[in-house]
């Protein structure tokens, strides 16, 4: 199982989900109306190491982090 955790504002508890690939979660995530939305702002962390690549494979007890952007001051 993959624990995803949706950071700041993103207002949805934590989910775990069977996936292989960071794509898989990136598409299963779309069907999710909250989180959709955020999806193309945010930034993605798995084991608190940031990516951009979709094909980076996954394996049980990997931990997704969804962070949208942030501002401050």
């Amino acid at each position: 199982m993959i624990k995803i955790e949706f950071l700041g504002p993103i207002s949805v508890e934590p989910i775990e989900m069977e996936a292989t690939s960071l794509q898989e979660v990136a598409n299963r995530l779309q069907e999710i109306e909250a989180v959709s939305g955020w999806l193309d702002k945010c930034a993605v962390a798995v084991n608190d190491e940031m990516t951009n690549d979709l094909t980076k494979i996954l394996k049980s007890g990997d931990r997704v982090s969804i962070l949208p952007p942030v501002c401050g001051g």
